[in-house]
This record gives structure tokens, sequence and C-alpha cells, in this order.
């Protein structure tokens, strides 16, 4: 492994570590595209300090969110695939899309489980079928698949709102537990 020096041969981006070190294995051409797909990625972007404040990632995640319907054991929601969310690629970014299916089949778990009982997230599964694109609008549908005394299970669909083709199909298994009273 050869470390970084500030020679005209490295590359050097403000995504890049001080410590990057480049095997000698690689070229140059191949380790100077990487740093630039990180680029193109935002990861050279500096988040705002107020991100750092408790509560902000849910106030964030929530503004992305409109709630059409609730009802026992069904949620339908809308969401909108802003640019904050996005990828370079111009599409809803999938841990985007990992974030929403966790708010969502939570809120819609907590329909059906009752309020003195903690829910667990277990497990997520998703199956990302197509992108969405940017300034798109997705309905978001979520329903209680089966609920019992320890276990929730809720498959959650996301469909284009402009074509009705299917964008994301997800499941995800909740562990119900007591609150412990010490």
């Amino acid at each position: 492994m050869a470390s970084k020096t500030s020679s005209a041969a490295e590359p050097e981006t403000v995504c890049s570590s001080p410590s990057l070190k480049i095997s000698k294995e690689i070229n140059f051409r191949r380790a100077s595209e990487t740093l630039d797909f990180f680029r193109v990625m935002g990861a050279n972007i500096i988040d705002p300090e107020n991100t750092n404040t408790h509560g902000f990632y849910n106030g964030f995640l929530r503004s992305f969110i409109k709630v059409d319907h609730i009802q026992r054991g069904r949620l339908a929601c809308t969401v909108v695939a802003k640019a904050p969310i996005c990828n370079g690629f111009g599409t809803l970014h999938g841990g985007a899309v990992g974030s929403f299916v966790e708010v969502l089949s939570t809120a819609c778990a907590r329909t059906v489980v009752a309020e003195d009982k903690e829910l667990f997230l277990g497990e997520i599964s998703i199956s990302y079928l197509s992108a969405t694109p940017i300034n798109e609008e997705v309905l978001a549908n979520a329903s209680v698949v089966k609920t019992g005394r320890n276990l929730t299970v809720v498959a959650l669909e996301f469909k284009l709102k402009k074509t009705g083709n299917f964008l994301y199909i997800t499941h995800a298994t909740f562990y119900n537990m007591p609150v412990a009273s010490l």
C-alpha cells in the first residue's frame, strides 16, 4: 500500500481521507474514477450543523411523507422523491426507500399493536423493481399481513402515482415485546 502524497500523480478530492492509501495493484485512472464516483454521489458535501441535532432525522424524513388514509391494519401515504433524498442518478436513493419502509411499516403496525407493547423491528425485505425519478409522487400502501401476541408482519408496496407501476415491494417483521416492569 502506498500512502497518499500531495504529488500531481495521485488523485486528490474533498471526499478522500487525509490518510488515503491506494494499492500499487490499482492504476491511477481507476483510483481517480472511484474517487470521482464518490464525489458525484455527494460524498464531498459537508452536512449543515443543524443535521446533528436530536430528532432531525424524524422531521427530515416526515417532510417527504403525506398521510392519505389510516385505518386498523392499513395505512396509505404519498411520498415525494425530492432532491435531498435522491442519488446522483436522479432517482430515489435506496437508503431513503429503506427509511420509508421502516417508518411506514412501524406506523402501520402501531394501528394493531397495543401501546403497552414495544415493537422491535427484526427484519426488512425490499424488492427494488424500478427506480423513482426525481420529483415524482409515489403511493405507499401498507397493510398488516399477520399479527399475533409476539409477532406482526407488515407488507408495503410502493407504486408510481402517474402510472401505477410497482416500484418496491417490502415486508417488515416486528417482534411485540411487553414493556418490562422493574
